[in-house]
C-alpha cells in the first residue's frame, strides 16, 4: 500500500512539474519538449522525484496513443495530395537511412557492422513533435505538417519493424537480407491489415450508438487494442494503430454527432499532451551523463552521421520527387532535412536492446547523444529556418487586417476615456467635444477601410465572421448550461439545443454576395 501512494506522489508531483514547464516554456516562448527535456536533466541532480523509463513503458503505454491522435487527425485529402513524397521517406528512406548509418559507422571503426546497423534502424525513427507545435506558433503552411506527421507515423513502424529483423539476425547470428525483406513485408502488412479491419469494425460501431461518452471509450479500445492485438500475433503494432487511426479519423467522423468530433478532438488532444510531456520529461530524467561522457566522441560521430545520412535520404529521394511532382519544393526538402527530429521511440529500441549484446551501454549512449542534439539544438532553431525560407510570411491583407483592427480597439479605447473623464467633471464640455468629433472621425475612417479591404479579399472576410460567428456559438452554448444549471432548462432540451451548436460549429461559413441595398423611395422615382 506504501508503494502505491509513493508512486500515485510521485505522478503528482511529475504532472506539476509538467504544467510549471508548461507556464515557463510559454513565457520563454521555448519549445515545449526541450523546455522538458532540459527539466528532467534538472531533476537527475536531486533524487526525491524519479521514474524510469522502459521500453515498455513508452511502446506499449505512450506510443499508442501517440500515434493513433497523430493519425486520427491526419486527413485522406492531404494525405492523398502527399502519399508519394510520405511513404517514399517513410519506407525506402528508412531502409536507406539503416544501411547508410550502419555502413558509415563501421568504416569509422566504432561499432562492428551488426551493432552499428541496429543503431542505423533504431534512430531513423522521427518524432515531430517540436516541429509540428513550432508550424503551428508561427502558422507555417498546413502542407509541411503533414509531410512532417505522415513521414513520421509511417517510418516509426518501418524503423521498429526493421528493428526488429535485424536484431533477431544479429542475435541468430547471421544475416540474410532475403529472409529480412520477407519479414518486412508480411509483418507490416499484417499490422495494416489489423488495423484496417479493427479500424472499421469500430467505425460500424460507433456509427449504431449516439453516446460521446462510450464512443470516446471506443476509440480508446481501438488505440490500445490494435497495438496489443498486431503485437500477438507478431505484427507491426505502430502501423496497426496508424491504420486504425487514419480509419476511424475520416471515414468513422463522418458517423459522429457533431458533440461527439467535438469530445473526441478534445479528449485526444489532451491524452496527446499529456504522453508527450511526461515522454520528454522522462527523456531528460534517464540522462546518464557519465555514460554520455564517456562515450562522449563515438556520440559526437554518430551525430555527424545521422545528419549527414539524413541530408543525403531527403535530397537524394526528393530530387527524384521532384521530377514529378512539381508542387514541392527544395524549401520543403530543407524543413524535412532539420525537422527531422529523434526522440522516444529511438530511446525505447534502445533500451530494448538486450544485456548480453557487448555494445548495448555505447549504442545507448549514442542514441541519447542523437536525440539531446536534435532537440536541444534542431527544435530550437527550426522556426529560424522557417523565417529563413519565407514559411511564417503572414498574407499583405491579414496584416493590413490587423493593423485596421489595433487602429479601431485603440480609437474605441481613447474615446471611452475621454468619456469618463467627461463624466467624472475632468475635461471640460467644450474639449470633450472637440476631442470626441475628432476620434469619431478617426473611426468612421477605419471603419471604412476595414469594410473596403474585407470586400477586396473574400477569404479574409471569411476568416473574421468564422471567427466571430465560432464566438457568438460558443456563448450560445455556455448560455445553455447555465439555464440548465439554474433549472431553467431539462437537460434533454439543453442537450438537443447544444448539439444543434455544435452542428453550426462544424459546418464552414461562406461568404455570400452583399445585398443590393435599395434606394430609398421617393415621390419622384415612385412616380416613374
Amino acid at each position: 500500500m506504501e508503494g502505491f501512494l509513493a508512486t500515485q506522489v510521485r505522478l503528482v508531483e511529475i504532472l506539476i512539474v509538467v504544467s510549471l514547464v508548461a507556464v515557463v516554456a510559454r513565457q520563454l516562448r521555448l519549445p515545449y519538449t526541450v523546455a522538458l527535456v532540459l527539466a528532467g536533466l534538472g531533476l537527475t541532480l536531486q533524487t526525491r522525484i524519479h521514474l524510469e523509463l522502459t521500453p515498455q513503458l513508452v511502446l506499449a503505454v505512450f506510443l499508442p496513443p501517440l500515434v493513433f491522435e497523430a493519425a486520427f487527425h491526419l486527413q485522406f485529402r492531404g494525405l492523398r495530395e502527399d502519399l508519394g513524397p510520405i511513404l517514399a521517406l517513410a519506407i525506402p528512406g528508412v531502409v536507406l537511412s539503416t544501411a547508410l548509418i550502419g555502413l558509415l559507422l563501421f568504416a569509422t571503426g566504432i561499432l562492428p557492422l551488426p551493432a552499428a546497423l541496429l543503431f542505423g534502424s533504431l534512430i531513423s525513427a522521427t518524432d515531430p513533435v517540436a516541429v509540428t507545435a513550432t508550424f503551428k506558433a508561427l502558422g507555417a503552411p498546413r502542407r509541411l505538417s503533414t509531410l512532417v506527421e505522415g513521414e513520421s507515423l509511417f517510418n516509426d513502424g518501418t524503423a521498429i519493424v526493421i528493428f526488429q529483423i535485424v536484431l533477431g539476425l544479429v542475435l541468430s547470428g547471421s544475416l540474410s537480407p532475403t529472409q529480412g525483406i520477407v519479414d518486412f513485408l508480411r509483418v507490416s502488412a499484417g499490422g495494416l491489415a489489423v488495423g484496417f479491419i479493427f479500424g472499421y469494425a469500430v467505425v460500424q460501431l460507433v456509427g449504431r450508438i449516439d453516446d460521446h461518452l462510450i464512443e470516446t471509450t471506443l476509440t480508446t479500445i481501438l488505440a490500445y487494442g490494435s497495438y496489443l492485438l498486431a503485437e500477438e500475433f507478431h505484427l507491426s503494432g505502430v502501423l496497426a494503430v496508424v491504420m486504425a487511426g487514419l480509419i476511424n479519423g475520416n471515414i468513422g467522423q463522418a458517423r459522429m454527432s457533431p458533440t461527439t468530433r467535438i469530445v473526441l478532438f478534445s479528449f485526444w488532444e489532451y491524452v496527446a499532451f499529456l504522453a508527450n510531456s511526461l515522454v520528454f520529461l522522462l527523456i531528460g530524467m534517464n540522462v546518464v551523463v557519465t555514460e554520455l561522457i564517456r562515450y562522449l566522441w563515438p556520440a559526437l560521430i554518430a551525430v555527424g552521421v545521422v545528419l549527414l545520412v539524413r541530408c543525403i535520404a531527403v535530397y537524394g529521394l526528393g530530387l527524384l520527387i521532384l521530377l514529378f511532382k512539381r508542387e514541392l519544393s527544395l524549401s520543403h526538402l530543407h524543413v524535412l532535412v532539420w525537422g527531422g527530429l529523434r526522440g522516444a521511440v529511438s530511446l525505447a529500441l534502445a533500451l530494448s536492446l538486450p544485456f548480453a549484446l557487448a555494445e548495448r551501454q555505447q549504442l545507448l549512449a549514442m542514441t541519447f547523444g542523437v536525440v539531446l542534439f536534435t532537440l536541444l539544438a534542431q527544435a530550437t532553431t527550426i522556426s529560424l529556418v522557417l523565417k529563413w525560407l519565407g514559411f511564417t510570411r503572414r498574407a499583405e491583407s491579414a496584416v493590413a487586417y490587423e493593423r485596421l483592427q489595433g487602429e479601431l480597439l485603440a480609437v474605441r479605447a481613447a474615446r471611452r476615456h475621454i468619456d469618463r473623464l467627461h463624466e467624472e467633471g475632468a475635461l471640460v464640455p467644450r474639449a470633450w467635444a472637440t476631442v470626441r468629433e475628432e476620434l469619431e472621425r478617426k473611426e468612421e475612417q477605419v471603419l471604412a477601410a476595414i469594410d473596403d479591404l474585407l470586400a477586396a479579399y473574400p477569404e479574409l472576410q471569411t476568416e473574421v465572421v468564422t471567427i466571430a460567428r465560432r464566438e457568438a456559438l460558443r456563448a450560445e452554448r455556455a448560455a445553455l448550461a447555465g439555464l440548465a444549471r439554474d433549472g431553467l432548462l431539462s437537460e434533454e432540451i439543453m442537450h438537443q439545443l447544444q448539439a444543434e451548436v455544435d452542428a453550426a460549429l462544424q459546418t464552414p461559413y461562406e461568404v455570400l454576395e452583399r445585398p443590393k441595398v435599395a434606394e430609398p423611395s421617393t415621390p419622384e422615382t415612385a412616380a416613374a
